[in-house]
């Protein structure tokens, strides 16, 4: 596989100024296949209509909180255009719900291609599995759209480094839906550590408490009606229809999720690597857990503990996933704890911070302040109009970092070793590599395929 060399952040401005205006796209992945290309817009140009319209793609979870804050931001010219799920019920519900709350009506499409189709659609927020992530991704850059991706952002890490090349090759803007990056209380806790409040911070700790009880085993059963199950499934494997899959509970399945640390928490292991101002991948995973819990269908561990070392930075990440009973650390339960040789720094879910300071554990500067999901969007829509991804909290290289960090670990754990990582070339070496770089990727489910031209 190509390496991506990964731009630094400082220098994205430089590189989109020296980019072509207009990019000429590669060739047409089979998935688009039989549809006229898009025409992709060069930068600045929105068209006849200076409203920003969005697509929200999946709207059966996240989705719902997409369409309510960008919505809340009609003041920047943006708006909801078109809702999209391939479970027409889920759909046409939530069609519904923004016709009564909004007053007006909101276009409904169940295969998102068409919409990709739509030069009156300038951005998608994709709320979709795991899964679906990149490739919708890279398809949308195709497209001339600009995205919106959850998290985590890819299934896999070699879709990272080809959402990247995406995003930045055909010019888009491509936030990563960690939202605390935009947070008030959260950025000035970085830049407390940028300051050496702590002192020399060497270690974070990601931390998933979150309480998932058993969901049993469903069994096989017929696939509801309304529901288009191949195009649920897409790039992943076409299993029997189960409830233990749709709708949320995929997250517990391989094929389709990445457990608790590819759920939940991406946005504390790019909180990690933001913190400890780290912009690569370690260079030693272990990672060790279990299902101790529950007798269900989880593939995924319930429980688990990751290490990722920095040896030449002399840095150290540990991630810890609990999902039952557990006690808090220092009143967290979902966020980080950063480790400086003069104090250390708790952060609290996405919008609050404390410091303590010294062996005495004094009191140091603290911060409590909502409002980082409204901020996030509100940030996507500055650098879309902008065309300057220099501007963005959440870049497309975060995505991809944030997400592969995750999936080091439970590489690690599905191998059941430790093991060694290049984290230039991307690809694991030492005794178990050729079985640790087997996971780097997948095979793709024709016609929905990665492109390896981007």
């Amino acid at each position: 596989m190509d390496t991506i060399n990964h731009t630094d952040l400082n220098s994205r401005r430089a590189f989109l100024r020296t980019a072509a205006a207009g990019a000429v796209l590669a060739a047409v992945p089979s998935v688009l296949q039989g549809r006229e290309a898009p025409t992709v817009l060069a930068p600045g140009v929105r068209g006849a209509n200076d409203r920003i319209r969005v697509a929200v793609l999946g709207v059966n979870g996240r989705g719902k909180s997409h369409i309510e804050e960008i919505m809340k931001l009609s003041s920047m010219q943006v708006e909801v255009v078109a809702l999209c799920d391939p479970d027409r019920e889920v759909l046409m519900a939530r069609a519904a719900e923004f016709e009564k709350k909004y007053g007006h009506k909101v276009a409904v499409e169940q295969d998102f291609r068409r919409l990709y189709d739509d030069r009156n659609i300038d951005a998608v927020t994709l709320a979709t599995p795991n899964h679906w992530h990149a490739l919708q991704t890279i398809l949308a850059c195709q497209a001339g759209k600009d995205v919106y991706v959850e998290k985590p952002a890819t299934h896999n890490i070699y879709e990272g480094r080809k959402m990247t090349e995406a995003a930045f090759k055909y010019n888009r803007i491509v936030q990563n839906g960690v939202q605390l990056r935009s947070s008030v209380a959260i950025r000035e806790a970085i830049g407390h550590l940028r300051d050496g409040l702590i002192g020399r911070v060497y270690m974070s700790r990601g931390l998933v408490y979150r309480w998932r009880p058993d969901i049993g085993d469903q069994g096989v059963s017929r696939i509801p009606e309304g529901l288009d199950y191949d195009l649920w499934c897409g790039p992943a494997p076409m299993r029997p229809f189960t409830r233990n899959l749709v709708h949320y509970n995929w997250h517990w399945h391989w094929d389709y999720g990445n457990g608790d640390v590819g759920n939940q928490g991406i946005h504390q292991t790019d909180l990690c690597l933001w913190g400890l101002g780290l912009e690569k991948l370690p260079e030693r995973i272990t990672s060790m857990g279990g299902k101790f819990l529950w007798d269900d269908c989880k593939e995924v561990p319930e429980i688990q503990t990751s290490v990722y070392h920095y040896p030449s930075e002399k840095k150290m990440i540990q991630f810890e996933v609990r999902n039952w009973c557990t006690n808090l650390e220092d009143g967290a339960g979902v966020g980080n704890i950063f480790y400086g040789d003069k104090g250390y720094m708790v952060i609290k879910g996405y919008d609050t911070y404390e410091t303590y300071l010294g062996q005495s554990r004094e009191k140091g500067p603290s911060r409590s302040e909502k409002g980082e999901q409204a901020l996030h969007f509100q940030n996507w829509f500055e650098a879309i109009r902008a065309r300057d991804m220099s501007l963005q909290n959440g870049p497309v290289q975060t995505a991809h970092l944030s997400s592969a960090l995750a999936h080091l670990g439970n590489i690690s754990y599905r191998v059941g070793q430790q093991l060694e990582f290049d984290p230039v070339a991307e690809r694991f070496t030492g005794s178990c590599a050729q079985e640790a770089n087997q996971m780097l990727s997948r095979e793709y489910r024709a016609p929905y395929l990665l492109p390896s031209v981007i």
